[in-house]
This record gives structure tokens, sequence and C-alpha cells, in this order.
């Protein structure tokens, strides 16, 4: 027997039981829509996106993973919920040592271009464009209050700790499609948007998982977002500015390649990784 009043809409019970579509769907929406009226004065009259629209295509996504995360969380998880995401956003306090793995982004970007600059091409060598910190800043905070505040926990009851962590990974490298062919510096990369593409999104695949470790042991989206912001500032800031597409698509998949081998270390040597043990635990700290 139905347990739906008359006045109850009937697709409801099918969004409660499926949060981790509906914030995807959402985010989605919301971001590449955003993107889209950046562009469509230029779309519309069939001209070529300039670089600044294309750029500025980028904080107009922003909107997507955050909204996403506020509304769902309030309406699928009530008052209580989004005190419980607010309370994990001002979560500042956890061991120290734990700060240091903001040092992983910088030093790996940086450690490849010079490894690459020596042994491959003096192409490689690595920017010193400081401003680009500032860049990590929006898409770290941001970001993070969707991917790691709401869609993750739901994920982490639904998964094992690295397939959710991944699979968020590849969703998060999907939803840079509108604006991937104005990231990095050899822009646009024409014949090679599909290679820097894979490897773009095969590093931020590893640095998702990455962020989801972090967080399954602090319980902390400030830390997250530190992050993702260390992530976006080190390749805005140290990205070569002579290399071309394809050199770019090169070096970035050296650089998936080596997170990824820092990922297989970690799941080695730490048991649960990435998440502390039960999945569980992440919606009880």
């Amino acid at each position: 027997m139905s347990t739906l009043s008359p006045a109850t809409p009937a697709y409801r019970p099918w969004l409660r039981r499926h949060p981790v579509v509906c914030y995807f769907g959402l985010t989605f929406l919301l971001s590449w829509l955003g993107a889209f009226l950046v562009a469509a004065p230029h779309l519309l009259r069939g001209q070529p996106l300039p670089k600044l629209t294309g750029i500025l295509m980028f904080p107009a996504m922003l909107v997507g993973p955050s909204a996403s995360g506020i509304l769902l969380t309030r309406l699928f998880d009530g008052p209580a919920g989004l005190r419980d995401l607010f309370s994990h956003m001002r979560r500042f306090r956890f061991p120290a040592p734990w700060y240091a793995a903001l040092l992983i982004p910088p030093v790996f970007v940086l450690g490849i271009l010079l490894l690459l600059k020596t042994f491959v091409s003096p192409v490689y060598s690595p920017n010193r464009f400081w401003l680009g910190l500032a860049f990590g800043i929006p898409a770290g905070f941001f970001e993070e209050i969707g991917w790691t505040g709401s869609a993750l926990p739901k994920m982490f009851l639904k998964l094992p700790p690295l397939r959710a962590a991944v699979l968020l990974g590849l969703f998060w490298g999907l939803w840079h499609v509108p604006v991937i062919n104005f990231l990095g510096t050899a822009v646009p990369h024409g014949a090679y948007w599909v290679h820097f593409f894979l490897a773009f999104t095969a590093a931020m695949t590893a640095m998702r998982v990455l962020i989801a470790w972090l967080y399954s042991h602090t319980k902390s989206i400030p830390l997250a977002q530190l992050m993702h912001a260390c992530s976006t500032g080190s390749l805005v800031v140290f990205s070569p500015p002579a290399a071309n597409a394809a050199q770019e698509a090169f070096w970035y998949a050296a650089y998936a390649a080596a997170l990824w081998l820092l990922v297989a270390a970690l799941f080695l040597f730490q048991p649960g990784f990435p998440a502390v043990s039960s999945p569980a635990r992440i919606e009880n700290p």
C-alpha cells in the first residue's frame, strides 16, 4: 500500500532515494547554464569565444556546486542537515600535520616541470605567475561546499570509499567541459583538446581522492577548500607559458601519473584509504 498522500508529488520519493543523482543533475544544470549565459552573446552571433569570455565563464560556473549542495542538503536533510554542513565549514581544529598535505600540489607540479625541463626540454620551465594563487581561492571555497560537503558523504554511504572518490573525481573533471579549452596556457588546445581533457581529468580525479582522504580524517571542509585552492593555484602559477598544446597535455599527463602513484602508495599502506575505516563515520563526526 502506498504511503504517499494525494498531495505528495510522485517524483519526490524517487528524488529522496537518489540524492547524489539530484546533486550532480542540479550542479551541472546551474553551472553549465551559467557558462552558457556568459558565452551566449558570442555563440548566438556565431563568433568564436574570446579568451576573456572563456575565463569569465568559470566564475559563473562556481554557483552550481555550492548552491546545489546547500539547497539539496536543506531539502533532503532538513535544518539539522544544514546545520551539520555549516558546522563542517567551520571546522578548523584538527591535527596540524594535516596542513602538510597542502604542499602536495605545488611540490608535485613544480617537481614534474623541473624534471621535464631537465630531461626533456627547456620549454617546460615553470612560470612564476604568483598572482595565480588568487585564482584558486574562489574555486576552492565555492566548489568544496558541494563536492566535499554535500556529495562526498552521501557517496561514501553508498559506495566503497575509493570508488566513491574516484567517481566524484570523474564527474568533477567532466564538470569542467565548458571551460576546458580555456584552462592552462596553451589555449585553445585545438587538435589536442581531447588529450588535454583526459590528462586534466586524470589529474583532477587523483586530486579528488586526496581531498576525500583529508576530509575523511578531519571532517573539515576548510581543509578541503585549501587543498583545492592549492591545486588550482599551483597549476596557474607554475604552468609553463611556452608549452604548446601537445606539450601541455603531456605534462598534465605526467602530473596525473605522479599523483596516482601517491594515491597507490597511500592505498597500499593505509587500511581503508581514503576513508578512516567505516564510511558511516563520515556522517557521524
